[in-house]
């Protein structure tokens, strides 16, 4: 539950400024390494960038802004912060690429990234004990490995709220998603939601990763949600990451006699510089509903994260305080200080204590901007597929004058029993 008294600085995790005037010059530190008083804790933040698919690349970048501020504050309980950043390029070899490098690089984690392969990066990882913080949540790995300790529900409370969002709306759905392992799962958890309302499973509508054109895909999308069982109450929900837009334009081409089924997304396909770009409050994406895991971008929770883009980024346009990818990774790297600060300031660093310390450590806080998350053995979840989930909580956005607002009525709901209750999605 939201507790905006948490919203204090996580500077009272660092050391005093004595310590942190010895960090800044540079006394004791041993780049690459992990150490005690004064070493320095080396992480990893990989996502893919430039790809022809989904990117996000202010992930690496609100990682390399977070490592320049906590630095000139004297680092994370006295250890110096260095972060690699990786291009994952949305391929199995480039995730498997990046985890070496952490692995080569001694990295004690990674850090708020994003991959669909998680079977390339996290076995890697898993050989060498290195804690995965933080992923996106768009590989099923991330919920299923020990060794990954995530801080959303990722794909399956996205796509099992945004059941529960179009139910109380529609009376027919029509799910285009990706054509890839991932997207096959999507209608088994959009589905969980629907049926929970009582309201019939989506049309399944697959389309490709990278398309340029979703004409046949709009067609069919049409067709599904405005016939005689749509009763006028037909609803399309596109989860195609950044084709999403490409979709919708599609969309509203085919729709020449404007029957306007509503339109819906998740948190990823649709973003408030998305909106923005496409028009604002001409943007087609008006009116459009949104399921998320995070409070609105406009919400004071999320001040600190912004004082730290406009004071740490240097104008890297790519680390938008809006992006679902860079509040990720915000979100992470508070659950790393944390845990490192709650290690002895004079010991050693490595990948297993830091395991550890997550393993044993109930109420990890993260500013209110998700409850408080813990990943013990006494934590894991009945969710078929999906038991590392911490966070199952969701909530429901809704485009209103081109800003991304919560849905009026509507409170943040735990998809936690809505995914226990559905068979297994991957």
């Amino acid at each position: 539950m939201t507790d905006r008294r948490r919203t204090t600085s996580l500077s009272r995790t660092f050391l005093a400024t004595a310590m942190g005037a010895c960090l800044v010059a540079g006394c004791g530190l041993v780049p690459g390494g992990s150490g005690g008083s004064g070493g320095t804790i080396t992480v990893m933040t990989f996502a893919p960038i430039g790809t022809q698919a989904t990117n996000m690349p202010g992930m690496p970048g609100m990682a390399k802004a977070y490592e320049r501020w906590v630095n000139a504050k004297g680092g994370i309980n006295g250890h110096k912060l260095r972060v690699l950043t990786c291009n994952e390029k949305n391929t199995p070899t480039g995730a498997a690429d990046c985890a070496r490098q952490a692995i080569a690089e001694k990295a004690v984690a990674v850090v708020g990234s994003y991959s669909q392969h998680g079977r390339a990066f996290m076995a890697p990882l898993e050989a060498e004990g290195i804690p995965f913080i933080g992923g996106y949540g768009v590989s099923s790995e991330e919920f299923e490995s020990t060794l990954s300790y995530p801080v959303n529900g990722g794909q399956p409370v996205l796509l099992a709220g945004a059941g529960h969002q179009l139910a109380k709306t529609c009376t027919q759905v029509a799910l285009v998603r990706p054509d890839t392992l991932a997207g096959d799962a999507m209608p088994v958890l959009l589905n969980a939601g629907l049926r929970a309302n009582k309201v019939p499973d989506s049309a399944d509508i697959r389309a490709a990763e990278d398309g340029a054109d979703y004409t046949a895909e709009a067609r069919e999308a049409l067709t599904d949600t405005t016939g005689p069982a749509a009763k006028d109450r037909g609803c399309v929900t596109a989860v195609l990451g950044e084709r999403t837009e490409t979709f919708l334009d599609a969309f509203r081409r085919t729709d020449e006699k404007r029957k306007k089924p509503q339109i819906a997304s998740v948190l990823g396909s649709v973003s408030q510089a998305l909106v923005d770009r496409t028009g604002g409050r001409e943007s087609p994406f008006e009116g459009a509903y949104l399921t998320s895991w995070y409070p609105v971008s406009g919400d004071p929770l999320w001040g600190p994260m912004r004082k730290v883009i406009s004071e740490r980024a240097f104008g890297d346009d790519t680390v938008d305080p809006d992006d679902s990818g860079t509040q990720t990774t915000w979100i992470a790297y508070t659950v790393l200080s944390e845990i490192v600060g709650r290690l002895k300031a004079d010991e050693d660093v490595t990948a297993r204590k830091i395991a550890k310390a997550l393993n044993q450590t109930a109420g990890v806080q993260t500013g209110g901007l998700t409850p408080e998350l813990s990943w013990r053995d006494q934590d894991v979840r009945a969710v078929a597929g999906f038991p590392r989930i911490s966070n199952g909580r969701v909530t429901f956005q809704v485009v209103q004058q081109g800003r991304l607002v919560a849905q009026p009525g509507e409170e943040p709901q735990d998809m936690t029993p809505t995914l226990e209750a559905a068979p297994r999605a991957a």
